[in-house]
């Protein structure tokens, strides 16, 4: 995946209090794949997608630094899960350990829980043991997600008799990929499963599919040769570069909109950057 940040908000956290209190947690911000983040005076030094190639039986370490920007001590809590996504944007982050790539438990994490002085860092260690199971083949990987504690969740506040208080703040959290090829094992396979020519406010763009249905993590960058009526060229039209993990699957768009209207031979190639390249033939007409 590209160095660039993601954030993405599904709700906030929500605290509702007439004695006795309650909490109800309703969801976070992510933050995925930037060198240095900045999350509510915490932030994550170093890349947020670790990746290392290992043969079964092999093992290796690595540390997560978290800054405190901040005047006051921050609470940092750190957990895994599992980590899924679709081409129509759905994202899954399911209990570490359930789907059959998930490398969560050859992982262990230290410690699970800090705290980080005010302009000051801290360091999580984490090491990767591979079983040693020599029908392991192809990428697995993981999240592990380092969620600052608001100041709010560790001193509640003290609802009068019959009163209500209400607050709304949001959490946020990072989640780091860590990612494990063994060796150079595991299929090299992707699906072109859909495609779409949409307009919207006079912009055409040409949206595809792509799954990968291989037990190899590849990142293809996706380009179209576009031929008119008459089989002559017309341009070479990229979208660019996403990895997708196995049976997971990404939305390539496209744009076209400095073409006229008509009938055209699309050629769409997805390069993995190495001997893996896909194609696929489709005619367009917008």
């Amino acid at each position: 995946m590209k160095a660039t940040a993601v954030y993405h908000q599904k709700n906030s956290l929500f605290y509702f209090s007439r004695v006795p209190f309650f909490t109800v947690f309703l969801g976070f911000l992510f933050v995925f794949c930037v060198k240095v983040g900045f999350c509510a005076g915490i932030s994550v030094i170093g890349e947020l997608k670790r990746e290392a190639t290992l043969e079964p039986g092999a093992k290796t370490a690595g540390k997560i630094i978290v800054c405190n920007n901040s005047d006051k001590p921050q609470q940092v809590k750190v957990y895994q899960t599992d980590y899924l996504f679709w081409a129509d944007g759905r994202n899954e982050y399911g209990e570490p350990g359930n789907t059959p790539r998930s490398n969560a438990k050859w992982i262990k994490v230290t410690p699970l829980q800090i705290t980080v002085p005010p302009k000051s860092t801290e360091s999580i260690y984490y090491t990767i043991e591979v079983p040693q199971d020599e029908n392991l083949c192809g990428t697995y990987w993981s999240m592990l997600m380092v969620e600052p504690i608001p100041e709010k969740m560790l001193k509640p506040p003290n609802p009068e008799e019959d009163k209500v208080t209400v607050g709304i703040y949001t959490v946020l959290r990072y989640g780091i990929q860590l990612v494990t090829h063994i060796g150079k094992t595991g299929t090299r396979e992707i699906k072109f499963v859909d495609k779409q020519i949409l307009e919207k406010e006079g912009k055409k763009t040409f949206s595809l599919d792509i799954e990968n249905t291989g037990e190899r993590a590849l990142a293809p960058l996706l380009w179209a040769e576009l031929y008119d009526q008459q089989g002559i060229l017309v341009g070479r039209f990229e979208a660019g570069r996403m990895g997708i993990y196995p049976g997971c699957s990404a939305r390539f768009r496209i744009d076209l909109s400095g073409l006229p209207a008509g009938r055209y031979k699309a050629i769409v190639v997805a390069d993995c950057g190495d001997e893996n390249v896909f194609g696929a033939q489709y005619d367009l007409e917008f």
